[in-house]
């Protein structure tokens, strides 16, 4: 049975493949975080291999295996979409070159301290102008793939405005103001408008497409819901960029603005998780597959609560004037990346990596296992550092005791943090090897139902 439509939607399995690499990668380098704020190492280990260091990589291969996740979903789903051939199977694989060759050598060059020391954004500027690169050819070849498509649709349109939108912030943190509070102005366009813009619309446009094909969903249901997810994403996320300037000196009134739309970023998440709710009820199609359907509700779920009410609960002005910058940013950070975004990737790899592997019905116990133990032990990560930056807020900014002494009544709640991570890691790596080593079930199904453009004109 034929499981992919076009040969060019081969190109995203080694996106699929590197992204999968560098997830272990990063978990292993959260892992060494944890041992340095559970345990007092010797100063000699600390000077080999700095915390400065492992934060740089367990921070920048997120983002790495993240964009390289949306970039192999996104020309996994554009020629079926599209009812077409990739524009250019030859530049999807320069731009994977380029991408890879330059996150190799930067992990290579914190080692050795070639780093700007800019949170998040620490890649030297040749490397950046290396990723610019790379992200040109990529919206070149979507653009020309959509442009040459005889049926236009909106998914087609809002994940170009997604991708597009995703490299022209990362222009803005590309400079180094000499002004600190200027810098950290548009590192937050970078930042906040990546995670609560771009990634979200690319998001929505990539779930709609897998929500069709596993459900049958008509596609102006899905679309609709994709309009009003994707409008108010960014009528939220791009004013709510305000209530970070409340510590770089911008104005009073954005402290306001960006709380009151920050209190409002939930709604589209809320909207999300009842889209998904009634694709359940509304389905045509039989789940084949339940664990891409698990990956799918989970991905709602704690999209809600990681991204969506910790962070209205964490970013409002009265709150986050005591604990910004604590361990309850940390808990947030995990839970709203894990549920947002990792969840995403994960659930375009178990519904594509089958595919291209010509499997329509896989054998699923090793992926059911890695599914439960990574998302309980994250959320069981995300309370333990909750609980360590309540104590932290407390200790430090209501009763002004020193970070050093803080610290110390905070070291059981990291031992515990360090030992659910080592569950996490079973989980990541349970996950990975089923993914890796997918086998086919005794029975397979019948055809699904597929939603194409034509079919909707």
């Amino acid at each position: 049975m034929k499981t992919i439509e076009f040969e060019s939607q081969r190109v995203s399995l080694w996106y699929f493949r590197l992204a999968l690499v560098l997830f272990i990668l990063q978990v292993i380098m959260g892992l060494w975080l944890s041992i340095n704020y559970a345990f007092t190492l010797p100063q000699e280990l600390v000077n080999v291999f700095p915390f400065s260091t492992a934060r740089e990589i367990h921070t920048n291969t997120l983002v790495a295996w993240m964009l390289l996740g949306f970039m192999g979903g996104t020309y996994y789903i554009l020629p079926p979409e599209c009812d077409r051939e990739l524009y250019s199977t030859k530049i999807a694989y320069l731009q994977l070159i380029i991408f890879v060759a330059a996150a190799v050598t930067a992990v290579i060059g914190f080692l050795f301290g070639w780093t700007r020391g800019k949170p998040l954004l620490e890649i030297p500027f040749p490397l950046n102008a290396l990723i610019v690169v790379a992200a040109l050819l990529f919206i070149a070849n979507v653009a020309m793939t959509i442009m040459k498509a005889k049926v236009k649709t909106a998914l087609q349109w809002m994940l170009l405005g997604g991708v597009t939108f995703l490299a022209l912030m990362y222009l803005f943190g590309m400079p180094f103001y000499r002004n600190l509070n200027t810098d950290y102005y548009y590192w937050w366009w970078v930042i906040h408008l990546w995670v609560e813009g771009a990634w979200e619309i690319v998001t929505a446009s990539i779930m709609a497409y897998i929500i069709m094909r596993v459900t049958g969903v008509e596609r102006q249901v899905v679309e609709k819901w994709l309009y009003v997810e994707t409008g108010l994403f960014l009528f939220t996320g791009i004013v709510g960029t305000g209530h970070h300037y409340y510590w770089i000196g911008a104005p009073d009134y954005w402290l306001w603005w960006g709380g009151i739309f920050s209190a409002l970023e939930p709604l589209p998440i809320v909207l999300m998780v009842v889209d998904t709710w009634m694709h359940v009820r509304e389905r045509r199609n039989p789940i084949v597959n339940p664990l891409t359907w698990y990956y799918i509700v989970g991905l709602a779920i704690y999209h809600l609560v990681g991204a969506g009410l910790w962070g209205f609960m964490h970013t409002l002005p009265p709150v986050n004037r005591y604990t910004h910058g604590s361990q309850i940013t940390v808990s947030h950070g995990h839970l709203a990346f894990f549920g947002a975004y990792a969840l995403l990737n994960l659930t375009i790899f178990y519904f594509a990596m089958p595919r291209l592997k010509g499997i329509t019905k896989y054998h699923d116990t090793a992926g059911r296992w890695g599914f439960w133990i990574t998302t309980i032990a994250m959320f069981t990560l995300g309370l333990v550092f909750g609980i360590a930056g309540i104590l932290q807020t407390y200790l430090e900014r209501f009763l002004d005791i020193g970070y050093s002494t803080a610290q110390q009544t905070m070291m059981l709640w990291f031992r515990i943090a360090f030992g659910v991570g080592l569950i996490f890691l079973g989980g990541v790596l349970t996950t990975i090897w089923h993914l890796f080593t997918l086998k086919p079930s005794d029975k397979q199904p019948a055809e699904e139902v597929v939603v194409t453009p034509a079919a909707n004109i």
